[in-house]
């Protein structure tokens, strides 16, 4: 089945160029396009694709706010945040807004589809420049406070060691691997922790596993 697409950005060169690319990938199909963050969630809305691609600075609404209304409890769309930019605050109001990927617009042809393929079958992506500016800043952090370790403490210790690899950045089956389960049994704890933490996607996980110093930057990985 093939990956539906909807495309906002508010300069139409690069909507024509962001098409063409996906459109030429086997499994990609471009439904529609937006250039405000408004069209964007009139078009999802309508359209019901399986991924977004968002850029961030666009008239009137941009597009992190369109992503936080997409991101509402109902909607099956993955947020791909499209942007030239990489500053932390972009990185964090985009990760809280509920998107599943941030890529920059200098990736490559390869790295954007491999973008949408992974953040349509639920994984999250983060471009290698905002992880590091990402682990950066909390480095910089003061230490959690007491109701995000309350949350910590729901968690057993299988879903604490798979929480940690996949803040990690390890995909499902890697953790299968090198938890000695079957991908069925991954995804199924992954659930049960989104549940218990009230998070949205794997995502909002990391920002989780790094704000209550469940993974310290520079840590074992």
């Amino acid at each position: 089945m093939s990956i539906t697409v909807l495309i906002a950005d508010d300069q139409d060169l690069v909507r024509e160029g962001l098409r063409m690319l996906l459109q030429a990938e086997p499994g990609i199909t471009v439904v529609g396009e937006a250039g405000t963050g408004g069209e964007a969630i009139a078009a999802a809305r309508k359209l019901d694709p399986d991924v977004v691609l968002m850029d961030i600075r666009m008239p009137g609404m941009d597009g992190i706010e369109a992503a936080a209304h997409l991101a509402r409890p109902g909607s099956r769309a993955k947020i791909l945040m499209l942007t030239t930019h990489d500053l932390d605050e972009y990185v964090y109001r985009a990760m809280r807004a509920g998107a599943s990927g941030f890529l920059l617009k200098d990736a490559s042809r390869d790295q954007l589809t491999t973008a949408v393929r992974t953040v349509s079958a639920g994984e999250a992506l983060l471009a290698p420049s905002v992880t590091r500016r990402l682990i950066e800043d909390f480095c910089r952090r003061p230490s959690p406070d007491g109701t995000a370790a309350d949350a910590a403490r729901q968690l057993t210790g299988r879903e604490l060691e798979i929480v940690k690899l996949v803040a990690r950045g390890l995909t499902n089956a890697e953790i299968a691997a090198r938890l000695y389960l079957s991908d069925a049994t991954v995804k199924s704890h992954i659930a049960r922790i989104l549940a218990k933490l009230r998070l949205r996607d794997r995502i909002q996980v990391v920002v989780f596993a790094y704000e209550t110093g469940i993974v310290r930057p520079g840590g074992p990985s």
